[in-house]
């Protein structure tokens, strides 16, 4: 497979690690289709030559077989897909002694992408276009008879779905993108989540 055309918009966003300073530019990806499992299905189908019955089944079995696996406390690996587990969301205790069940307040699954998905920037190539809000303000004004349009004011009216991108785009302080994520060690340990604590429990890993 040779390289996919990537489109993305930039953006004025301000650093939230050093809010002193200017705001920069940064990417975020247009999705260019929101694919129903239906399509997904289908595509699966056609590329390997299986029925669409066949592969929407071992799908479905396989999302609630995942689900019961990290629910009995299993890692579950997926070879080239990734590993998944769970990790657990909780309001902290004044001592271990005062910890119970009732201050974990979510289970959470992690998870880890395999070899599939590294290093997908060499698989990609990159086409600026217009954000969302440029191409709506655009088409308002061809519609009401404008030669002009604000860009600027488009770009700063808020909108009821997530911006331009499958994922949110938060700078660092190195100008770089950054995403939560868990860390894997044969004991991972996850983040904070609300404001409380999160661990993962994969102790028995080698």
């Amino acid at each position: 497979m040779g390289n996919v055309m990537i489109s993305y918009s930039a953006f004025m966003l301000p650093n939230p690690i050093h809010p002193e300073k200017d705001p920069q530019a940064y990417a975020k990806p247009q999705v260019s289709e929101v694919m129903s499992f239906r399509k997904f299905v289908q595509h699966i189908a056609d590329h390997g030559g299986y029925t669409r019955g066949k592969v929407k089944g071992v799908l479905s079995d396989m999302c609630t077989c995942l689900v019961e696996m990290l629910l009995e406390g299993k890692k579950v690996l997926l070879d080239e897909l990734g590993s998944f587990w769970i990790s657990l969301s909780s309001e902290g205790a004044e001592s271990v002694e005062k910890f119970t069940a009732n201050n974990i307040k979510a289970v959470n699954i992690v998870f880890t992408p395999g070899i599939d998905f590294e290093n997908l920037i060499s698989k990609a190539e990159f086409e600026s276009v217009a954000s969302r809000a440029a191409q709506a303000a655009t088409l308002k004004a061809e519609k009401t008879g404008k030669s002009t349009v604000d860009l600027e004011a488009a770009k700063k009216k808020p909108t009821t779905n997530k911006p331009e991108g499958s994922g949110d785009t938060k700078p660092s302080d190195k100008g770089d993108n950054t995403q939560g994520g868990g860390t894997e060690n044969g004991g991972e340990s996850g983040g904070t989540d609300g404001g409380g604590n999160e661990a993962g429990s994969d102790s028995n890993m080698g």
